[in-house]
């Protein structure tokens, strides 16, 4: 019930924009969202380099409105893969595709995100295309395919709780693709996704083992205890390298679980997102685990 009174929530304009201006609902956030410029970013970026874990940055931002907002994205996040390489930090990006403009026109669209894919490219380094709700599954997919038809580096998004996600892994992988598995963090219907967590549970893992049987180097993206435990056992299992996969964690959890796992040697990446769009995802957060708004609000009092 929390879950969905929090995704919710995460939709009223109104509230959005009454706690934009609330003190404590931005130090609330900023325990998820380090700050609103590509400076806090980078600076979040550089401490996680300084405890030798790796990042993706996404500046927040989705269903933009008009092609000029998809530009403006665009240059943003071009000027923060300068920066990456400029500051030669252990980064790549994430982006959503109706960020870049999606709704509004797809060959736009997908030249904002080929240039992207260029300026990695040139500067050696890598994009994810961020997977949104299941209304934008097919077209992103799609996205993804023509991108790589052309040599682009990108990577795609899986959501575990999603019936069709086993279909799609295969096919994403006929094409070579990295992917990051996740469990979901949008409200889908049951048509669509499993509603038990018992049984995204279960998929995450027939996955996950889909994932690092492939040879190709994907993200794991829990933080999940037992889904962690899971992926370490298959993957002595099947003798494989620590480095042959990485985990991937949410800016502001479990640190310590995110440091243990480097120790171990894992290669371990955090995903740092920025901006000041950032109230639909701090929702998505706490209804991914209501138990974050208690945690972040004791941060805060302390």
């Amino acid at each position: 019930m929390l879950r969905s009174a929090f995704l919710y929530l995460s939709k009223q304009k109104k509230l959005e924009q009454l706690l934009l201006r609330c003190f404590l609902a931005r130090k609330l956030a900023r325990r998820f969202v380090p700050g609103e410029n590509l400076a806090d970013a980078l600076e979040a970026a550089h401490s996680l380099k300084q405890r030798n874990t790796l990042a993706t940055l996404n500046h927040l931002g989705e269903n933009v409105h008009t092609l000029a907002e998809a530009s403006a994205a665009r240059d943003a996040y071009l000027a923060l893969i300068e920066e990456i390489a400029r500051r030669q930090l252990q980064a790549n990006i994430s982006v959503k595709l109706t960020q870049l403009g999606l709704d509004i026109s797809v060959p736009d669209c997908l030249e904002n995100a080929r240039r992207l894919a260029q300026s990695a490219e040139r500067t050696g380094n890598f994009v994810r295309l961020d997977m949104e709700n299941s209304a934008y599954t097919d077209r992103t997919l799609a996205a993804i395919g023509e991108l790589r038809q052309s040599g682009s580096p990108v990577g795609a998004v899986i959501q575990a709780y999603l019936y069709r996600s086993e279909n799609d892994v295969r096919r994403l992988l006929l094409q070579g693709v990295r992917i990051r598995l996740c469990k979901g963090a949008y409200q889908e219907p049951p048509s669509l996704a499993f509603p038990r967590k018992k049984d995204v549970d279960q998929n995450y893992l027939r996955l996950m083992r889909m994932l690092l049987a492939s040879g190709i180097y994907h993200g794991i993206a829990t933080h999940d205890p037992r889904m962690i435990e899971e992926t370490r056992r298959f993957a002595r299992q099947q003798q494989l390298a620590a480095d042959s996969f990485e985990f991937q964690m949410i800016y502001g959890v479990r640190r310590d679980l995110q440091d243990r796992l480097v120790k171990e040697g894992y290669p371990l990446r955090v995903y740092i997102p920025f901006g000041k769009e950032w109230f639909p995802y701090f929702m998505r957060r706490l209804a991914e685990r209501p138990a974050n708004a208690l945690f972040a609000l004791k941060a805060v009092l302390r």
